[in-house]
């Protein structure tokens, strides 16, 4: 396919973007397929790149670029190596792109690839009309399942996996922010069998879809004494398990104040550099599991989802904030920053 297609770009180093209609329309390799793109939901990460943090300085060589990866559409065009898709296949996109010949990629991991490449961060990306997509990174979407709920599965994979990781069945579980990968994972802790789910944020509109979402109990934790008061009152001696979604140094402290001796506590949130933590008391003298996740499992975690979706009572519904033109991203990012809740979508 030729011609030019509207998008956003990252043009040069610093902070911004830019909207343009001039963009050639992606021409694909051999092992891809293009991707014409129905919706794109926008990720805290895209908030990274956009105000070109560290994070964004230490990926993002590749200049100018299209950026977005949280997408859904359809294939209009097919490379020549790719089998098994045809054109007018529904897809959603898994942002890791592995290399499929290192350690972790042979060892089953192909999520933390030593030659990890990104869709819409180090490659081009989805918040324009069209996108090349290789082929080790295609999902299927179900007739079913809406492009803009497509849109949102990457994310929704992020919190499942840490939801997995957390092993909350049974559980008393804190989720620590409830944007949306923090009200879907609240809502996988519930397919998955926790018995208590605390939520805490600082919006208490976000707290509300919270409690659409499954939490039995939530909290403004701007005073952090009147969760850790919360947390006492509930369990006794500390949470089961702790998910961090925010990536702030100031919850994830909280977070691991707030477990029991030999609790487990997930990140899945990106911090802005680097956090202090007292190691000795909060961690290896109450022998507490700390892990992160990076992304999802491929594809065992987009199976989950799949199945989570089809769970009588789970919707994503309360999750979605705001469907948005692609010229009105600023918009978006403006509701974003100011604390709405729920995913905010792109659509061309």
């Amino acid at each position: 396919m030729t011609g030019t297609m509207r998008g956003i770009c990252k043009m040069g180093p610093g902070p911004g973007a830019e909207f343009r209609r001039d963009i050639p329309i992606p021409q694909i390799a051999d092992d891809q397929v293009l991707m014409k793109i129905h919706a794109t939901a926008i990720c805290g990460t895209d908030l990274h790149l956009y105000h070109w943090n560290e994070y964004a300085r230490t990926r993002m060589k590749k200049l100018p670029i299209v950026f977005g990866h949280e997408t859904a559409g359809e294939i209009v065009e097919v490379g020549r190596n790719v089998t098994g898709w045809k054109v007018g296949d529904r897809i959603s996109v898994e942002t890791h792109i592995p290399c499929g010949h290192c350690r972790q990629c042979a060892m089953g991991n192909p999520h933390i690839c030593d030659n990890m490449k990104l869709f819409g961060i180090t490659e081009p990306g989805a918040f324009a009309e069209y996108a090349p997509v290789p082929q080790s990174c295609i999902v299927r979407l179900d007739d079913a399942i809406s492009y803009e709920k497509g849109a949102m599965l990457e994310a929704m994979g992020a919190g499942v996996h840490g939801v997995e990781k957390a092993q909350v069945r049974g559980k008393t579980v804190l989720v620590s922010g409830c944007g949306p990968i923090g009200l879907m994972a609240i809502g996988a802790c519930k397919v998955h069998g926790a018995e208590k789910i605390i939520a805490c944020d600082l919006f208490d509109e976000k707290l509300e879809r919270a409690r659409t979402m499954g939490a039995d109990i939530t909290v403004n934790s701007r005073n952090a004494e009147a969760l850790f008061e919360t947390v006492r009152r509930e369990t006794g001696s500390g949470v089961d398990a702790a998910i961090d979604v925010t990536g702030s140094g100031r919850a994830i402290v909280t977070g691991l104040r707030a477990l029991r001796k030999a609790g487990i506590f997930v990140s899945v949130g990106l911090p802005d550099g680097e956090i202090p933590v007292n190691l000795t008391e909060d961690i290896i003298y109450r022998e507490v599991v700390y892990t992160g996740v990076s992304g999802r499992r491929m594809f065992e975690t987009w199976e989950d989802c799949m199945e989570i979706l089809k769970t009588p009572g789970f919707s994503l519904d309360p999750v979605i904030g705001g469907v948005y033109n692609l010229e009105r991203y600023e918009d978006a990012l403006r509701a974003i920053e100011g604390g709405a809740p729920g995913k905010m979508i792109l659509v061309p």
